[in-house]
């Protein structure tokens, strides 16, 4: 268990070796500096992703007390209101109620209708980058373009959405693992701004309706109650949140990968139909979201071990995608690869709803970048962001 540290930033930079010791030793661990029991193997996480003796919440079922855990400090309260109304952390029937109004703005007609927006979107950004010749790739491409698009669909003004990225990474900073007293207060600060921005939004969609997310989500709270305020609140934070925080770190996480790889590089250069392969290696190769929690509602045993009811489970996506059982040569990037069943998009019935959008994000950006900036290097390493759960760079500064 030594090597598995989320603290320890060389750890950070390269979890993958210890994940591998992980899987040799056992099927599950228990984690006491988080008090949880990690999960590194492929078939585990698939299956206890759809296990429904677990849950992203207990609160449908327990009280804290009941659960034998201590309820989160008052002056939280703002982020956990917000967090706990969205529908990632609900459990049926609320989950269901809410997923199925969601799952409207994201059918398959509906996003592939948005390709054309996306793809004259990407070739702008890029072809910004190549008139500066060069810049940072999270900024200047990876970052605005998720962004832009779930703002767009959202129906959010272009001059609003400024704080809408640094909001999200506050939020997300509770998502680490033990995160500090002042990244709580940051959440906390973020889930009120955001929180106040979006009730003056929805009264103004209100009163004069569009044809976006949010006033559709207007019109299933009018029509019959079926969404609270807050649930709506929270299921725009939520999805402005996911609907960018992985797309861009799984492009820089990518582009830097390509950049170690040369040779996997050289041949996508030379055949562009690998694009759509390329993503999924990529978001296999490294994770954006390495780890997902789930909390154990009834006992379970795994491999012998019982995991008791009020336990923690950490789902190790990071480690799952890697596991040699599951995918051949897992340390190798291979942009060819065709058997390719990685969970970065979790599964169940907590399944990423928005992973179609993002698979033309990132279709978009790195086919935009491929023919634009065929000559694309990076200019330094970049320096990775401290967190291990959501894993991502601080920058990539490229020339073209």
């Amino acid at each position: 268990m030594a090597a598995f540290d989320p603290w320890d930033p060389a750890f950070v930079a390269d979890p993958y070796p210890a994940y591998a010791e992980l899987r040799a030793k056992g099927r599950v661990h228990y984690f006491e500096p988080t008090n949880q029991w990690l999960v590194p193997h492929h078939a585990d996480v698939s299956a206890l992703l759809r296990d429904r003796r677990l849950g992203r919440t207990y609160l449908h079922r327990f009280s804290h007390e009941e659960f034998g855990r201590t309820p989160p400090p008052p002056e939280h309260e703002p982020f956990h209101t917000l967090n706990d109304h969205g529908m990632l952390d609900l459990e049926p029937p609320d989950h269901t109620r809410i997923r199925r109004l969601v799952s409207k703005a994201f059918t398959p007609r509906t996003v592939e209708r948005l390709k054309p927006y996306v793809e004259q979107l990407a070739g702008e950004l890029v072809d910004r980058l190549v008139a500066a010749g060069g810049g940072d790739l999270l900024r200047d491409v990876a970052e605005p373009l998720p962004v832009a698009v779930i703002a767009e669909m959202l129906g959010i003004p272009e001059a609003d959405r400024g704080p809408l990225r640094p909001w999200s990474a506050d939020i997300c900073g509770m998502y680490e693992l033990n995160p500090s007293e002042e990244a709580a207060r940051k959440a906390v600060r973020a889930s009120i701004e955001f929180s106040d921005y979006l009730r003056e939004l929805i009264a103004e969609r209100r009163k004069e309706p569009g044809d976006d997310l949010i006033s559709g989500l207007i019109a299933a709270h009018d029509e019959d109650d079926r969404l609270t305020e807050q649930e709506m609140i929270s299921t725009c934070v939520l999805l402005l949140n996911a609907g960018h925080e992985a797309t861009v770190n799984a492009t820089v996480n990518g582009w830097w990968a390509l950049f170690r790889n040369p040779g996997q590089l050289a041949a996508l250069r030379a055949d562009h139909s690998l694009v759509p392969s390329a993503v999924e290696e990529l978001l296999r190769y490294d994770t954006p979201l390495q780890l997902f929690e789930r909390w154990v509602l009834d006992e379970i045993e795994i491999d012998g071990t019982v995991v008791p009811r009020g336990s923690e489970l950490a789902l190790l996506f990071g480690s799952a995608n890697h596991d040699p059982a599951v995918f051949t040569d897992p340390e190798h990037l291979d942009l060819a690869r065709r058997d390719n069943p990685h969970i970065s998009f979790s599964a169940g019935i907590h399944y990423c709803i928005g992973a179609p959008l993002a698979r033309i994000e990132l279709a978009a950006s790195m086919g935009a970048l491929l023919r634009k900036a065929p000559a694309l290097k990076p200019v330094a390493e970049p320096k990775r962001k401290p967190n291990f759960v959501i894993r991502g760079l601080e920058g990539l500064e490229v020339e073209v």
